[in-house]
């Protein structure tokens, strides 16, 4: 389901952010993950935000109620209340969120596929980090701007093979699991 000119899928987007804040039938705690939305702005969701028992943990329940958030959002409106009126608004776009988060000394790590292998990384880290991932899209235009470049990123890899942006979401958490 789109809305138009939401720069994708929303049910991609929909699949990640459940692949992020839950695990089985549960929020996890502790999990943000940053949707930027061209002409939209950003949203942030919080799990530790989010009641376990009214957050839409299907696809379908959880775009349909993005989208009535976003067009909330956009008229500034506060009804009709949605399970998800806990998302954070922002107007940073990416590089800055990325910018506040290098300045909040998070271990940033860009997932590429010609990256340094994941497990090496991993093992270096322990539980008290602060770690951001940075998820590209298909068409690698994010990855290979001049301006993520100039951060100086680690990139790393899960492997020669490509994923679905979901499906690495929760390789990443189960290998942190596995290694931290």
């Amino acid at each position: 389901k789109d809305i138009p000119g939401s720069s994708g899928r929303l049910d991609v987007i929909s699949r990640c952010i459940l692949s992020a804040l839950t695990i089985d039938t549960d929020l996890e705690e502790n999990i943000q993950i940053w949707i930027f939305l061209d002409k939209y702005g950003t949203f942030v969701f919080d799990s530790d935000l989010f009641s376990d028992e009214s957050f839409p943990k299907n696809e379908i329940l959880l775009t349909d109620f993005f989208v009535e958030f976003i067009k909330k959002t956009k008229k500034e409106e506060k009804y009709p209340k949605t399970p998800l009126d806990s998302i954070k608004y922002s107007k940073l776009d990416i590089f800055n969120a990325i910018k506040n988060f290098v300045e909040k000394k998070y271990k940033i790590f860009a997932l590429n596929e010609n990256g340094k292998d994941f497990k090496e990384v991993f093992e270096e880290l322990n539980s008290k980090d602060n770690l951001l991932f940075i998820l590209g899209d298909q068409s690698g235009d994010l990855l290979n701007n001049k301006e993520l470049k100039k951060l100086n990123l680690e990139n790393i890899s899960l492997g020669s093979r490509a994923y679905l942006a979901s499906s690495t979401i929760r390789l990443i958490k189960i290998n942190l699991q596995l290694l931290i």
